[in-house]
């Protein structure tokens, strides 16, 4: 099917060089359509991507949810690793979680953007509600989890720079370590503060 050329091009594309370099011809030419054809199908680039973006909240909850339900033991700082692992190991996700809010859903059609929405909110309290029953936190607690995760990870992608030319100066000028951002383990170091402070208050 043409639509899952278009989407399977788009990935490949932007795990390559990230989602911001691909352009709308960048996507034609590698499924070796013209880029009018293309609109057929999709109506902006960022529709192609909010699309993808969709896939991956399902993806990443049905993930994400099965490590929750298996947690053993259960305590705060091992809720918070999963959740962040499960993300840092997830860059192409963590890559559109950074760019769907800035430029994705304001880039197509109001109908596209709520469809997105959509099916993005549903994941969201899928999580929120594994998050509840695990920890006994609230359930707007609970979606605060969810939201500083998500946007944690897609700001601390961005900021670890993984395969750029930016990324070699942090690693290569002791002076600009510390902007070095390891993903996964800093992540984790926020959701367990957040997590830990909200139990506490409960």
């Amino acid at each position: 099917m043409r639509e899952r050329d278009i989407l399977d091009a788009a990935r490949a594309l932007a795990t390559e060089r990230s989602v911001r370099e691909v352009t709308l011809t960048d996507v034609a030419t590698a499924v070796g359509m013209h880029k009018s054809a293309m609109l057929r199908y999709f109506e902006t680039r960022e529709q192609i991507y909010l699309t993808l973006t969709a896939e991956q909240w399902r993806d990443w909850t049905t993930t994400v949810h099965a490590s929750l339900e298996h947690l053993a033991p259960v305590d705060t700082e091992t809720v918070a690793a999963t959740i962040a692992d499960s993300l840092a190991s997830r860059p192409f996700f963590c890559d559109l979680l950074a760019q769907a809010p800035l430029n994705l859903e304001r880039n197509v059609s109001i109908e596209a953007a709520y469809q997105f929405k959509t099916v993005a909110l549903a994941q969201v309290d899928t999580i929120a509600e594994a998050l509840r029953r695990l920890l006994g936190i609230t359930a707007l607690q609970a979606l605060d989890v969810v939201t500083t995760a998500t946007s944690m990870a897609g700001a601390l992608w961005q900021m670890a720079a993984p395969g750029t030319a930016l990324r070699d100066l942090y690693e290569t000028h002791p002076e600009l370590a510390h902007a070095a951002v390891d993903v996964g383990p800093q992540l984790t170091r926020i959701l367990t503060a957040l997590l830990t402070g909200m139990r506490t208050t409960l």
